[in-house]
């Protein structure tokens, strides 16, 4: 896709993120809505989504293919932390405003926003990469997360073995196994999960209804680090992986997914535990604003 083509998917993207917007100030979502709509996403839609990417479509990668993807998640994560030893000092700050830092370093919005984007930027085929890449994620972000949100360690195990893990193990073994349902619960579950992009859009946009956009938009540091988590690091993976022999579709998921804004879960977390939750939700905001633009500027100038 050109610029223009990969912007007029982004501004797709961005209708259901200002709908959700106007729908947090009419009163519609907001408050306990958006718990309960973010519950659905985590424990239903998502989970769906996750099992029909190896429940439908003709074909699933080979399996070498599919272990090749986990290697490179690999890469990706730990190219992630790497930046988490070098950024957050040079950008300085109160200890919860670094926790925050080095969340938004490890933790993209790979899957409410980057789901939707790789699957309209690459095509349906593209999603099982995209939840490949997730399931180390699924796993770190609620036990890695808080701990560097607040330096506690209240967390627990149980928490990892959340629906969207398990469904991403379920997927992998299905995938690695070749086990298939029946094709009409591969439907059902494509039928609900499909719902996932647009309501997860929607849900972003009622969260950022409630923040204050002058005191974001002037902040170098929250600008900053958008730039280090938009660009900079996509940047510095595609050349990483140039180097590496990759199934050429992971190749563009693993990369588009590294330029997406900070994980919507670290405000969730920031209250759960205790974390500087307005820096979390402003830099949310501005990394979630910006993706709009870099992220067709990235398929131009990488792809």
């Amino acid at each position: 896709m050109n610029f223009w083509d990969t912007l007029a998917e982004m501004l797709v993207l961005l209708f259901a993120i200002a709908m959700g917007y106007a729908a947090s100030r009419l009163g519609i979502l907001g408050g306990e809505a958006d718990k309960k709509i973010s519950k659905l996403l985590l424990d239903i839609t998502i989970p769906a989504m996750v099992l029909s990417s190896v429940c439908t479509g003709e074909a699933l990668p080979e399996t070498a293919v599919i272990l090749g993807s986990l290697g490179v998640s690999a890469l990706f994560y730990g190219l992630e932390f790497l930046f988490t030893l070098i950024v957050p000092p040079l950008l300085g700050g109160e200890p919860g405003q670094k926790g925050v830092w080095r969340f938004t370093l490890v933790f993209g919005n790979t899957a409410f926003i980057g789901y939707p984007v790789v699957v309209s930027l690459f095509g349906p085929e593209a999603l099982f990469r995209a939840v490949l890449l997730t399931l180390p994620f699924n796993l770190m972000a609620y036990t890695l997360g808080p701990l560097m949100l607040t330096g506690a360690k209240r967390f627990s195990l149980r928490q990892t073995l959340s629906p969207a893990t398990v469904a991403a193990f379920v997927a992998l073994f299905m995938a690695l196994t070749r086990v298939r349902p029946p094709a009409v619960v591969g439907e059902a579950l494509a039928f609900v999960g499909e719902i996932t992009g647009p309501l997860s859009l929607m849900f972003v946009g009622s969260l950022l209804a409630g923040l204050s956009l002058g005191r974001m938009l002037t902040s170098l540091r929250l600008w900053a680090l958008t730039a280090v988590r938009l660009l900079v690091m996509p940047v510095a993976l595609f050349l990483v992986l140039r180097g590496v022999k990759i199934d050429p579709l992971m190749f563009s998921v693993v990369v588009t997914e590294m330029g997406m804004p900070t994980a919507i879960n670290g405000s969730l977390l920031c209250m759960e535990y205790g974390g500087d939750a307005e820096c979390m939700a402003q830099i949310t905001f501005v990394s979630t604003l910006a993706s709009i633009v870099t992220i067709p500027l990235l398929t131009v100038l990488l792809f």
